[in-house]
Parts: structure tokens; sequence; C-alpha cells
């Protein structure tokens, strides 16, 4: 106990410490109160065991506690229960037990007196605490969970498989990788997504059927693409439509007359045991890779002025003109006098070439148009054609153009708001198309003299580094 006054630590007196509880009942042919029967208690008690065992002397030294007593009294009858706290051993509180049932008279009334029990206080503060533990033991684990049960939950939530979900308007099954990964996996239908969430491939969506959604061409939008296809006749079509809409960087096929969904995790791990080592070294090259200088529309004059494609990027054989080209701050002066297209497209010829103009008339009414469609066809994923004069004629999905241009005879330009791909181009020019501008071009490696590729990006209308993106 604390003194309030001086904050100093008071003990408290020695009241030794209670073992057991002597419970007793008694019955009295009489009235009598709660002072009658405790006074019966200690007086008849007195002597009969030796002056060691005197409830008064044991009281002194604290070997029993004060009696508590509960008297009913009923007409001429009183009947009741008594309750003595002792700390003795349990010999002594037996012995005490029996003499106080020994006691025959309260006053003048006849009385028995007889034993209802003796509780072990120890054993029950044993069982307070045993439950208190238990309490506590359960309030902990269900606010902790050991470090060894976290390791375990980490190594069981890696064996499962991913979550299977949808993207875009048409629902395509996919799974939760595919919104935030660098890369992703077309293949052909919900079961092969699923197959692939098995093996541990969470960023695949399936493209749902031969006619490719516009949902497919958004999400391949700026990412790398690998198709994993089915290793039959109907694999091969929905291949060759993939390829003349989409950029794929890398294409991985069922063992022959299987279906992707048919193969086993550990096949399709095989499969595509190289493809992540592969992603990592495509990206790391679009990471270190310098945008290109603005390129200027192909066309037979160049190659009359001693120009040459080098990896699918332009440069002049003129020891000036490269010297120029390699050179960073000279570069940025030159995308800074490009105020036009047309101006840039005419300063890139060297000094030393010929003079002869390479712009004609119709490449200045391409451009032209191109900067008047731009706006309306950006980020829409259509595609215009325009006839000789310049008149637009088709307005179309970038998903049915293919098939839109093939039945042409009168076209001239293609804009569309999408990937130029080699397909395309050969579709271009057995239409007799002449020009195609797009945001990108995919794999054109052998340049088809009779059709001329350009980019947006290349003739000035948005940003080198927004296009490669």
């Amino acid at each position: 106990m604390i003194n309030k006054n001086n904050n100093e630590v008071v003990k408290m007196p020695n009241t030794g410490i209670v073992k057991y509880h002597v419970k007793l009942k008694f019955d009295v042919d009489g009235l009598v109160e709660k002072a009658d029967i405790i006074g019966a208690i200690f007086g008849q008690t007195e002597g009969l065991l030796g002056p060691e065992m005197n409830l008064n002397e044991l009281q002194k030294v604290s070997k029993v506690g004060r009696i508590e007593v509960n008297v009913d009294t009923k007409s001429n009858s009183a009947r009741g229960d008594a309750l003595i706290p002792m700390s003795t051993d349990i010999s002594t509180a037996a012995l005490i037990a029996a003499a106080i049932e020994s006691i025959d008279k309260v006053g003048p009334f006849q009385a028995k007196f007889f034993l209802v029990g003796i509780d072990d206080i120890r054993a029950i503060k044993k069982k307070v605490i045993v439950d208190r533990a238990k309490k506590i033991v359960q309030e902990w684990a269900t606010k902790t969970i050991s470090e060894g049960e976290e390791m375990l939950k980490d190594v069981y939530d890696a064996s499962k498989p991913g979550r299977l979900t949808t993207f875009g308007k048409a629902q395509l099954a996919c799974g939760v990788g595919v919104f935030d990964s660098d890369w992703i996996i077309l293949v052909e239908g919900r079961a092969d997504v699923i197959n692939l969430l098995r093996a541990g491939y969470d960023n695949s969506i399936a493209i749902e059927g031969a006619k490719i959604d516009e949902t497919i061409l958004k999400l391949t939008d700026g990412k790398k693409t690998v198709a994993f296809i089915d290793g039959d006749r109907a694999g091969d079509l929905i291949l060759k439509e993939l390829q003349g809409l989409v950029e794929i960087d890398k294409v991985y096929r069922a063992p022959p007359g299987r279906e992707v969904e048919e193969c086993t995790p550990l096949e399709i791990s095989e499969i595509l045991k190289d493809v992540e080592q592969f992603m990592k070294e495509r990206l790391s090259e679009n990471q270190s890779r310098i945008p290109s200088n603005v390129q200027q529309i192909r066309n037979g004059h160049r190659n009359e002025h001693g120009l040459k494609i080098v990896n699918e990027q332009e440069a002049s054989v003129g020891a000036e003109y490269q010297k120029e080209y390699s050179n960073e701050s000279n570069r940025n002066n030159y995308q800074k006098q490009e105020s036009s297209s047309l101006n840039g497209l005419k300063s890139q010829i060297p000094s030393s070439a010929p003079q002869s103009p390479i712009i004609s008339r119709e490449d200045e009414e391409v451009i032209s148009t191109v900067k008047k469609v731009f706006q309306e066809i950006n980020e829409t994923l259509n595609a215009i054609v325009f006839d000789k004069s310049m008149k637009k004629i088709i307005k179309t999905p970038i998903s049915d153009m293919l098939k839109k241009i093939s039945n042409l005879k009168d076209g001239n330009l293609l804009v569309l708001d999408g990937i130029v791909t080699p397909r395309l181009v050969e579709a271009a020019n057995k239409s007799g198309i002449k020009y195609i501008i797009g945001h990108r071009t995919s794999n054109l490696k052998k340049p088809n003299p009779a059709v001329r590729v350009q980019t947006f990006s290349e003739i000035g209308l948005i940003s080198p580094s927004i296009s490669s993106s």
C-alpha cells in the first residue's frame, strides 16, 4: 500500500495464506442468532483438542481466518451454514472440522453440525491461473502469427496458382499480371490462361476467337508481346491474323497436333523456359536505344543520292552527313530547325549530294493530308484511306482494315492509328496504295519500293519518345 502523504510504501501485516475452506451446515431446535452459533463453535471446542488447537489461539497466529455464518430462522428452528478459512495443514483442518461436528447444543437448544466439505483453495487458484493462461494464449494467437507460420504461409502462397480475372469491355479472360507487366502472353482461350496460371505465368490474356478484339490492340500498345499458339492448323490461322494486327516479339507453339490447354504445367514451363530471359534482353535494349532523328519518306530519289538502310534506320553514305547525324548537339539543333515536316525533310539532304529535289508535289499533299486528319484518327484504333485526289474513301476499324483494302482499286494513302506490318504493306501493294502512315513499324526488314512507309513521329506530328513507348 502507498502512503499518499509522502509516497512511501507501507507494508501490510502478514495475515497468512488461506489453504482450505471448511464448510459446515447446522440445524438448531430454537431461535438463535449468528453470535450464538459463533459462540458455540469457539466455546464447545475450547480445550477439546489441546491448547495448541484452540480456535482463539489459531486466529492470533493467523492460522484461522474470520468465521462467516449465515442463519435462516423459521418458526421455532434455525438452520444455516458456516465457513471457516484455515491455513493449517489438512490434518489440523480435519480435526477442527470433526470437533465442530461434535457440538450438540447452542445455548439451551439442541443442535446438530455436519461437514459439507473441505475445499483446497490452492487447487481452485491453480485452476483460475490455468484458465487465465489459456485465455492469454488464445488472445495472443488471434493477434500474432509466429515467424514459422508466416514462412509456411509464404511458401504455401507461392505454390498456389495466380488469380483469374477479365479485361476490357469484351471481358477477355486473363491473369492479374497483365495490368502491370511490361510484357504479356497472347493465348487462344480461357482454358489456356488457366493452364498458364498453373504453370506460374499470370500475365497471359485470351484473344477468344480468330477475330482480334480492339481490347487486345489497346493492351499490347507499348508492351512486348509473346504469342503462345496451339500446334494445329487453327493455330496457324490465328497466328497469321495476330501478326497482321499486333507486333509480336516472339512466337511459341504447343507440340504438333496438341493445344495449349492440353499441356501439363511442366510442359508449358519447358516450352517457355527462355521467355523471361528473352524479354529482359528486349526490354533492356529498348531502354538503351537512342531515338532516331526524323526520317524521310522513302522514295526513289533517296537511292539516287547515295542513301542506304542500316538496321531499319537510314543514314547517309556521305561523311559530312554521318558526322552531323552522330553528334548529339548538332542533332538537337537539327530537331529545333524542323518548324514543319517539309522543311525537316529538305534539310536532311547532305550538302555533298546532288541538289535535285527529292520532295514531289504528291509527297507534299500526303504530309498535308496526314496533318489535317491526325487529330481525328489518333487514339481511335481506326484507319482511313484516301484516293489520289486526297479524298476520303474509307474509314474503318483496324480489325477490319485488311479485309476492306483488299477490295480497293483507287486507294493512294492509308493513315492508321496502329502498327505497320509486312502483311499490311503487302496488302496495300496489291491494292495500289502508295503511302502508309502509322504510329510504328514492325519487322519491315525489306522495304517495298512501291509502298512508302512512314510514322507520325517521323513527319513531326508527335515526339519520337511518345511513338517508341
